[in-house]
């Protein structure tokens, strides 16, 4: 896996905190945006997720015609 759940408790305790800039195991890495971060944390979430069986969560959208 290319993270660790050191960086998973990092990224989610920056993001609570409302910064952007992520510190573990000796690295330091700024995500631009908050939206960044919390994308990164539901990418480590998925892979967690895949590993453990589960399945991945699906989408779907709503689609209207008026024909």
């Amino acid at each position: 896996m290319p993270w660790s759940q050191d960086e998973l408790t990092a990224l989610r305790r920056a993001y609570a905190s409302g910064t952007t800039r992520v510190s573990y195991d000796g690295k330091s890495i700024d995500y631009g945006t908050a939206s960044d971060l919390l994308r990164r944390i539901r990418v480590i979430e998925a892979e967690i997720a895949a590993s453990a069986g589960q399945p991945k969560p699906r989408r779907s959208f709503a689609r209207f015609s008026k024909g």
